[in-house]
């Protein structure tokens, strides 16, 4: 078994980001949505005996739901992986589950068929999210304290790579689909197979090195009890960290900011901007790109500046992001130059505010091994600003009608965000 610290170890965790980011790549962000609206676009469709005349609607709805089912279980599966020491099952069976739920897309081929894509599209989200609670609980694990920041970019690193690289051979499918001899939705479809060929079939790098069923208590039959009560004693712990509630403080409120962002970003340039599906594409793959170089530079930064140092500016970058966005508008000349040019500054600090986020908190962690039980505190703390960010998006843009002050808005959350990660002690290994 490789000990904590071993460059191959560090490598082998971290290719679980190169498996699993082409879900959030392909599905969540550029081909799904687009192949979901195209299929459902002027349909009333139905799904559980309801007629639904907005089908975008729903599809929002579905992710929603997804994301209370994680927040909701995480806890308690993560008690109970502790306690028992079954991290590694876990994780594989949600990747399983996410891999697998992301191929069944193929089947949705139609207006009467949504609900395979609605169905598929709950189970994948909460394969993908389910899955990371786990594998960000193996970093303070398998890297010390001092190689976290560099181990938590290196993953990021490993997934904007990999995502890219699919995405470019699902696009190519997509854009020539006669050249190979099949339709544009068939292509599209193909495509959704791919990524959970990918997901599955990659991951089984990082499972072959990963430690697993390593039991630090005593395994009782009643184990399901015992998980809840680790998870009311970790959840005790916390709250006499005062430097840890703060940070999960700031966390939730620039996660409120980053991740509507990462989910609204595409409506954003389509219904405000009018920008059409290629440039949205363009968009997605610059950020994509340049998130790799923002990943490694502010690893380094925060190696030599501390963490706290290196959030802050990630933080005021965004609310830059936000206030520019804010000033773009249908009737801007080279309007999507300037939307080039906001990825790619969005790009620079997607995967640095992420990954130094992940790492600071492992850092935060006190001497325990009762790792995915913290981490699924984190977990649930952006689930719950997920739902919070969309849903102060939506009812903005429905009392002005305009998208532009829902982005504005999102300012405010991460000044909020960096007004508390102002009062935030420094600790041995977070400066």
């Amino acid at each position: 078994m490789l000990q904590k610290g071993d460059k191959k170890l560090i490598n082998s965790w971290a290719f679980y980001d190169w498996a699993n980011s082409v879900y959030s790549l392909v599905i969540a962000t550029a081909v799904f949505p687009l192949y979901y609206s195209a299929i459902t676009k002027d349909e009333i469709v139905t799904f559980l005996w309801m007629e639904w005349e907005h089908p975008d609607t729903l599809y929002s709805y579905a992710l929603s739901f997804s994301f209370l089912v994680v927040a909701f279980m995480s806890p308690i599966l993560s008690g109970i992986a502790d306690y028992t020491g079954s991290k590694k099952k876990f994780m594989r069976f949600f990747c399983a589950l996410g891999s697998i739920s992301v191929m069944s897309l193929y089947f949705f081929d139609s207006v009467e068929t949504v609900w395979v894509g609605i169905v598929f599209t709950i189970f994948a989200s909460i394969g993908f999210w389910a899955s990371l609670v786990f594998y960000n609980a193996y970093l303070p694990e398998i890297a010390h304290p001092e190689q976290q920041d560099s181990a938590s970019a290196k993953g990021f690193i490993f997934g904007y790579i990999g995502s890219v690289i699919l995405l470019i051979i699902n696009l190519i499918l997509i854009q020539m689909p006669e050249t190979f001899g099949l339709t544009s939705g068939t292509a599209s479809r193909i495509s959704f197979v791919m990524v959970g060929l990918w997901w599955l079939g990659f991951a089984q790098i990082t499972f072959r090195k990963l430690p697993s069923n390593v039991f630090h208590k005593k395994p009782e039959k009643d184990y399901i009890w015992k998980g809840f009560r680790e998870l009311k004693i970790v959840a005790k712990e916390m709250m006499k960290s005062p430097t840890l509630k703060r940070f999960l403080i700031s966390f939730f409120l620039l996660s409120v900011g980053v991740q509507t962002i990462i989910l609204l970003a595409t409506i954003f340039g389509s219904t405000e901007l009018g920008l059409k599906a290629i440039d949205l594409i363009i968009t997605v793959l610059l950020i994509q790109i340049v998130a790799i170089a923002g990943a490694y530079i502010f690893s380094k930064i925060s190696e030599k500046k501390g963490n706290i140092l290196a959030l802050k500016i990630t933080i005021f970058i965004w609310m830059i992001v936000c206030f520019c966005a804010f000033l773009l508008h249908k009737g801007l000349p080279n309007v999507a130059i300037y939307f080039y040019s906001l990825g790619a500054v969005l790009g620079l600090v997607l995967g640095a505010i992420q990954s130094l986020a992940r790492s600071t908190y492992s850092k935060l962690l006190p001497e325990t091994q009762d790792h995915a039980t913290y981490f699924s505190f984190y977990d649930v703390t952006e689930k719950i600003a997920i739902v919070l960010g969309t849903l102060v998006y939506g009812l903005l843009f429905a009392i002005t009608d305009s998208m532009q002050w829902s982005v504005l808005c999102l300012a405010l959350f991460f000044l909020a965000s960096f007004i508390v990660l102002s009062t935030m002690k420094k600790t041995k290994y977070v400066q």
